[in-house]
């Protein structure tokens, strides 16, 4: 079996391709990853203290013991990963299909978030569980074993998306940053807790837009009237219309709207937040272009991603607040139930902005809230120190794709690895371990190392003069 099979091949003709030795390489891989670990973690962190207003003491105090924390846990998870990779060649004597990939990421990884703080594992072994059950299951369509589902990470955001707006319906049902993020989504007119609220503060609309229609009346007569009407004033004179002439049904909590405008509203406001987010994330790109490509400017701002992902939002939010309206009308009670069927009929908004990485990643968070709420519950145990452990395998599980079958890792992540690395993880002689049949050199154009002959083991390889140097790509 080609999993049991082994190569005798040494690490410098599989692994670190650009130097015979092992501590030099390792060395190597350290400094890179160090500076470019640094150059993602300090502007991270700075530009992370300066939007929560951090005081000044943290930026004295606290801000640079941070940056260096979280640059030493990449730095020692690429550094780590070459040190034993050549440790398990030496106790193992050659290769097996595993140890070049899991076998020496697995160490690595598990040393490496030790380093990092305990506020950040959390986040860091979500992240890597939702890749690698990506690769995982990529690796499972290429072997047969799966037969992808035609829009299937819709079908699964609708899933996640209906249990979500559950737990956010029921007290207590979401904690933390995933109520707030729901809260600031959704509104706060969904949540059970808000009618005593809403009915004592909101009491007797219709005195409110008279009171209103009388103060507009009692304005002096003098004020000028633009002639012209901008889209704005339209569109704002449309909702008003909307506003003041619709139903609501009497189990509805958006007292200041009607169910229309209160579908309406909430989609141009998610709609807006969509387009300036995916604006914001151009505008770096856009600075470097400013002055050597300035016509492509524009295109900031009147990009197709840019109204994807805002018609993504304000789908989302339109079609779950006019089902729950609608729910509310044919059944005449407001019932947590109705967030099932509404969250799943929201969920088909992603047919605006598919996204595998996205439904992977709230499918991953919904997994790890129930489980937490089982613990609760007593109804699961819990393991200390989970999610290291868990960080660690995933990490494993990408790297071991990362090594055999690039095809199946995700793109964004391996672009990481070859920055991380400044390139030398794209130097592995792939086209020796094609010999355990997950087609390790298919993306890499027949690329062989040239290697100094002074130092290989089996004479088929390509060598270079001795002393001549191997450019990094």
């Amino acid at each position: 079996m080609a999993a049991l099979s082994k190569i005798t091949h040494s690490c410098y003709e599989i692994g670190h391709t650009w130097s015979p030795s092992c501590v030099q390489s390792a060395v190597d891989v350290t400094r890179g990853a160090l500076e470019v670990s640094f150059k993602i973690y300090a502007p991270l962190y700075l530009i992370a203290a300066i939007l929560r207003r951090r005081k000044k003491d943290y930026y004295i105090k606290r801000l640079l013991p941070e940056i260096l924390q979280s640059t030493s846990f990449l730095t020692a998870n690429g550094g780590l990963y070459i040190v034993f990779f050549c440790i398990l060649r030496k106790l193992l004597g050659g290769f097996y299909s595993w140890s070049a990939g899991f076998g020496s990421a697995l160490p690595a990884s598990y040393i490496a978030i030790l380093v990092e703080r305990k506020s950040r594992r959390g986040l860091l072994t979500i992240y890597m569980t939702n890749l690698a059950t990506e690769t995982l299951f990529r690796m499972a369509v290429t072997r047969g074993i799966i037969k992808p589902i035609k829009h299937g990470e819709v079908l699964l955001f609708c899933i996640t998306a209906s249990l979500y707006m559950f737990f956010f319906r029921n007290k207590d049902g979401l904690k933390g940053f995933a109520f707030s993020a729901l809260k600031f989504i959704i509104g706060k007119e969904e949540l059970p807790s808000h009618s005593v609220v809403a009915e004592q503060t909101h009491t007797r609309p219709d005195e409110r837009t008279d009171a209103v229609e009388t103060d507009d009346a009692q304005a002096p007569a003098e004020r000028p009237k633009p002639r012209r009407k901008t889209l704005i004033a339209y569109t704002r004179e449309l909702l008003e219309s909307i506003c003041k002439h619709g139903p609501r049904h009497r189990c509805c909590k958006h007292y200041q709207d009607n169910c229309i405008s209160y579908c309406v509203k909430g989609f141009v406001r998610m709609f807006s937040v969509g387009y300036l987010i995916q604006c914001c994330l151009k505008v770096p790109s856009a600075f470097r272009q400013m002055f050597s490509k300035p016509s492509r400017l524009p295109s900031v701002f009147y990009n197709k991603e840019n109204f994807q992902l805002g018609a993504f939002l304000g789908s989302f939010v339109s079609i779950y607040k006019g089902t729950s309206c609608l729910l509310r009308w044919m059944r005449d009670i407001d019932d947590e139930l109705h967030a099932l069927v509404a969250g799943f009929l929201a969920g088909t908004s992603m047919f605006f902005y598919k996204s595998t990485s996205i439904s992977m990643y709230l499918f991953s968070k919904l997994v790890e809230t129930m489980y937490f709420k089982g613990i609760e519950a007593g109804r699961f145990p819990y393991f200390p120190h989970a999610d290291t452990v868990i960080y660690a395998i995933s990490t494993a599980i990408c790297f071991q794709a990362a090594v055999m079958e690039v095809q199946n890792l995700r793109p964004s992540y391996w672009k990481f690895l070859l920055r991380l690395t400044k390139g030398r993880f794209a130097l592995m002689n792939r086209q020796v371990l094609d010999m355990f049949g997950t087609q390790a050199s298919r993306d890499f154009k027949g690329f062989v190392p040239k290697l100094d002959p002074r130092y290989i083991t089996v004479p088929s390889q390509t060598v270079l003069p001795p002393g001549a140097d191997i450019q990094l790509g």
